[in-house]
């Protein structure tokens, strides 16, 4: 699959949330979009990921 245009390999049946976790990203402060939709993070433990899938990561940042 895709994450944030670079390929990557995923374990089967893994989750939005196990793959997440798994690569260290803080839940509190992103968003993800699968296949060009957002996803709600009620959803994150659901929803399995594929290999033709594409994710975006998008990471808010504080500042001002």
């Amino acid at each position: 699959m895709k994450v944030n245009g670079k390929e990557v390999i995923i374990k089967e049946s893994q989750t939005i949330y196990e793959y997440l976790k798994a690569n260290n990203y803080n839940l509190e402060r992103i968003v993800i979009e699968l296949n060009g939709e957002i996803v709600s993070k009620d959803k994150y433990n659901t929803v399995n990921l594929k290999d033709t899938d594409v994710m975006e990561v998008l990471t808010f940042l504080g500042g001002g």
